[in-house]
């Protein structure tokens, strides 16, 4: 089954004195693009986070958040009164006079001014957050098959239309073929009027053969085949897709520089229309 790259998840978690938020985004990329925000406390776990992440969704572009919003009376930033008061002190030397509460506020702008005690991580508290961490990782990974599912869907529709086109490629070729004699021997007949029967034989059989579009039928409806087989595999390889989307191509476009037939043509074009289609989706599966 495969997934998509395009997902989202997130998780929340509520201890005494504070609000952890969890979210987790990720769009299509050729690799895995990892972008981590946390605040500095919880850096130690950084590498832990980014094993576990890389582990679950293999490839794309994500962005990991974690976010804290203090909700008790527990704080890590403190102000440095000493400081404070010295500045206020430097402001008023300055000024003479002036307004006691915009010195204040002039202050606390000052560096140094609001402190930052690095608090040690609680294990404890470490282990719910991992367990919030690994729940918005279970809900990034449902979304993605969500959405891999509506893409396979799209994909199996697509791959029949081609099937169809093919089979009319197909049904079309006899008369094609005929087609092509019969402007050989118009041909031959403009320029002598006795020609030599066993030479125009092996012309006709080289130009014949030049033409012939078999082999390219054969291989297109295999490789058609196989993008099927590997898109209900187990695994999501969308890399895989998209080679087995280029041998496609490749033989979608030797029948068109063959066919020398308007018909078959505008055939050619639709099916080369169904498989860009294909490409720009095979972009965002994983």
């Amino acid at each position: 089954m495969i997934q998509s790259m395009t997902g989202y998840g997130k998780s929340v978690l509520q201890l005494p004195t504070k609000k952890i938020s969890i979210e987790l985004k990720s769009l299509n990329s050729k690799s895995l693009d990892l972008n981590a925000r946390m605040p500095s406390m919880y850096r130690a776990k950084e590498l832990i986070i980014r094993k576990l992440i890389a582990k679950n969704l293999v490839r794309g572009k994500v962005d990991f958040s974690l976010y804290v919003e203090i909700t008790g009376e527990d704080t890590s930033s403190k102000i440095n009164k000493t400081v404070v008061k010295e500045y206020i002190k430097q402001l008023k030397d300055v000024v003479d006079g002036g307004d006691h509460t915009e010195f204040l506020k002039m202050a606390v702008r000052m560096p140094d001014a609001i402190t930052t005690e690095r608090d040690e991580i609680d294990e404890e508290e470490w282990s719910a957050i991992s367990k919030e961490i690994h729940d918005a990782i279970s809900k990034i990974v449902i979304y993605r098959k969500d959405e891999g599912a509506i893409l396979e869907q799209d994909f199996t529709n697509r791959i029949s239309k081609l099937r169809h086109l093919l089979q009319e490629v197909i049904t079309m070729d006899p008369d094609r073929i005929d087609g092509v004699r019969a402007r050989l021997e118009k041909g031959v007949s403009d320029i002598k009027e006795k020609v030599d029967e066993n030479r125009f034989e092996q012309e006709l059989v080289y130009y014949i053969e030049k033409f012939d579009i078999t082999e390219e039928k054969v291989r297109l409806d295999n490789h058609l085949d196989y993008f099927t087989k590997t898109l209900k595999s187990d695994d999501s390889n969308g890399k895989k897709l998209g080679f087995i989307s280029q041998e496609i191509g490749r033989e979608i476009n030797t029948i068109g520089s063959k066919s020398n037939y308007a018909p078959m043509q505008k055939l050619v074009v639709q099916m080369k229309d169904e498989l860009e289609k294909i490409k720009e989706q095979l972009l965002n599966v994983l």
